[in-house]
């Protein structure tokens, strides 16, 4: 009789709209739809493919291990009393010599890196979502000294617009604060070429929809300044409504 089949199974959530967009990668990499339940604001998409038997080359080798480990083990077992003599004379030796302990603590310069930017912790941010001009050469500084490093504030978008030929995928023009269309500080930040599921949204009511005007919490990478269009390019991290 034929081996029965074996299979793995994944489910995953999308925001309405984005359903094809989804089949279709995970189709590629050979799952196959069973389910597709759409909600008032996302649909829960259900997939299954066949499980990939264990080549029997790796079932030895793990075999191997396993006699090779209890080996290794006894060994350890034999020598662990004279072991537990001298790691407690190392421990003594280190401790009378006020060697510092070999766990290190991250420097400034690595915490600054890993730190969120936002307008509360860094005037200098504070400042640039002030300016009136989206040119000024404060834009270039910022990126220049910034990029890679993860920024976050209250802003709105200011224009949604089809990237190319797309159907599913966009430009974004946001801005700081809550003008949408109308806003007229900070700098021109742009999101290119993303779909709505790279906005990454969250938040209490996660909308089925996003345009010109809706409010938002975004978190985004740093990314150039391109000083021939003022647009100041970063890339999604998260989008908290609000």
């Amino acid at each position: 009789m034929a081996d029965e089949i074996t299979y793995e199974y994944k489910t995953v959530q999308t925001v309405r709209g984005t359903d094809g967009l989804v089949i279709s990668k995970l189709q590629k990499d050979g799952w196959e739809l069973v389910e597709q339940a759409p909600g008032m604001l996302r649909s829960t998409l259900s997939f299954r493919r066949p499980k990939k038997p264990l080549p029997l080359l790796l079932i030895g080798t793990a075999a191997a291990f396993l006699v090779i480990l209890t080996i290794v083990i006894g060994v350890a077992s034999a020598l662990s009393d004279g072991g537990e003599q001298k790691d407690a004379s190392d421990e003594s030796t280190a401790a009378a010599s006020g060697k510092p302990s070999a766990t290190s603590t991250p420097t400034a310069a690595e915490s600054a890196a890993t730190e969120v930017i936002t307008p509360q912790n860094n005037p200098e941010f504070a400042a640039l979502l002030l300016k009136a001009d989206t040119c000024d050469d404060a834009n270039l500084d910022f990126a220049t000294r910034n990029k890679g490093r993860t920024i976050a504030f209250d802003g709105s978008i200011v224009n949604m617009a089809p990237h190319g030929d797309y159907a599913t995928r966009y430009d974004f023009l946001l801005g700081p604060g809550d003008n949408g269309p109308k806003t007229g500080v900070g700098p021109a930040f742009k999101y290119e070429d993303v779909n709505i599921f790279d906005l990454k949204l969250t938040g209490k009511e996660i909308p089925a929809t996003v345009g010109a005007g809706d409010r938002f919490h975004f978190v985004a990478k740093v990314g150039e300044f391109k000083a021939n269009q003022c647009l100041f390019f970063l890339d999604p991290v998260s989008t908290e409504t609000r």
